[in-house]
């Protein structure tokens, strides 16, 4: 990860399901480390965050995503953070022996009653499950030279 280019304000993360399990990643530093969370991570300068979640998702897992609508906003004064339900497009599984130890298909009930998988992680993916609108994403045309994106 190229840190000069890392907007730290903002991060992204997405739910994947396929075939009834859920993407998860065992973290390997901070306070989540040994845990299994929902990959993700910060959005470059001059990124969208859907553009972060598929180059994070591919850098961290191997897998190939599409963000599919948001499912949740965690915000604060000093930062964002925006999570997707992100349809599995290709790729198998594999860790990038950095941010996390191992990356692994877990059934969604197992993944729900799990001491190592955080509290957050847990929300994002009944959220994902229980909220199948979610926000969407809206074609929306503009007359402002900055590009952005519309969920509505």
């Amino acid at each position: 990860m190229n840190n000069d280019n890392t907007n730290w304000g903002q991060s992204v993360t997405g739910v994947v399901i396929h075939k009834g399990k859920v993407l998860l990643a065992r973290h390997t530093y901070g306070t989540g480390v040994g845990k299994l969370i929902i990959p993700g991570g910060y959005v470059q300068y001059n990124e969208t965050p859907q553009d972060a979640l598929i180059r994070e998702y591919l850098e961290e897992t191997g897998i190939k995503v599409e963000p599919e609508n948001i499912i949740g906003i965690r915000f604060n004064i000093h930062d964002w953070y925006i999570a997707f339900r992100a349809k599995y497009i290709s790729g198998i599984p594999r860790s990038d022996n950095d941010e996390n130890s191992e990356v692994i298909w877990i059934e969604i009930e197992e993944a729900l009653k799990r001491e190592d998988v955080p509290d957050l992680s847990k929300k994002l993916i009944q959220s994902a499950v229980l909220n199948k609108e979610g926000l969407r994403y809206t074609e929306y045309n503009s007359n402002s030279l900055t590009p952005f994106s519309l969920y509505c």
